[in-house]
């Protein structure tokens, strides 16, 4: 199975090293990052973006707001499926379904950073066949989880699990104090392990996540609520945040 990934940063590598493709091509906006991807792979090189070669297999690994323009351009390369990694799934399937006809197609979500896999991986397929069923083969062997969802279901639960979650944990980051470890809490110690999981990343990719998906109102909104409760009121936030 050849391959094509378009985006050479830490999903698409992750996506070459883990799908099951015998011969893997790089493709990236700088060329310079698509020639080291290349180098970490045997065998692997680096192509460039307005290739005329076709592959069995093309993976959009691009930012959440180029994926659909990207599957327009690049589904032709495709000879028998195209996929994306970019975490949106409406705006993904959408393109998949305008522009990859023809062709097996699927947009998977890795729920993790490279370096934290394997884990759960949702997955939406637009057309089924025999390449997404080895590109998910391969996934699963490689200990993750590939589970079955939909376009709608998926960005419904983003906007919990990555917008919400990012910003309450920014909003820690931000509100408080340096202090003495040994007087960090059963709570305020995860907490801090958690900015500083999060803060180690590229903060362009969650600049994308919020953009994209709702979330970051309701935890301020929260913590109004919270900061401006009487103590009557606290309990009755308290005993609902519990529910």
């Amino acid at each position: 199975m050849q391959l094509l990934v378009v985006g050479a940063g830490e999903m698409g590598r992750w996506f070459a090293g883990h799908c099951g493709a015998d011969a893997v091509a790089f493709a990236d906006r700088d060329p310079e990052t698509a020639r080291a991807a290349a180098a970490g792979f045997e065998g692997a090189r680096g192509v460039s973006l307005d290739t005329d070669e076709r592959f069995d297999v093309v993976c959009l690994a691009v930012p959440i707001s180029a994926t659909p323009a990207a599957i327009e351009t690049h589904a032709e390369r495709a000879r028998g499926a195209v996929v994306d990694v970019s975490g949106e799934m409406r705006n993904a399937v959408d393109a998949l379904r305008a522009h990859a006809a023809g062709r097996e197609r699927a947009s998977f979500h890795p729920l993790f950073s490279a370096s934290n896999a394997p884990g759960n991986v949702p997955c939406v397929t637009v057309s089924a066949g025999p390449t997404i069923g080895r590109l998910r083969s391969a996934l699963e062997a490689a200990g993750n989880d590939v589970f079955e969802t939909d376009a709608d279901t998926h960005d419904d639960a983003m906007e919990t699990v990555q917008a919400t979650a990012h910003t309450a944990v920014l909003a820690y980051a931000l509100a408080a104090d340096d202090v003495d470890p040994r007087f960090h809490t059963a709570l305020s110690g995860p907490l801090s392990e958690l900015v500083e999981g999060l803060t180690g990343n590229t903060p362009s990719v969650y600049a994308e996540i919020q953009e994209r998906f709702e979330g970051s109102a309701a935890v301020a909104e929260a913590a109004a609520r919270l900061a401006d409760a009487d103590g009557d009121a606290f309990v009755e936030l308290y005993e609902e945040a519990g529910e």
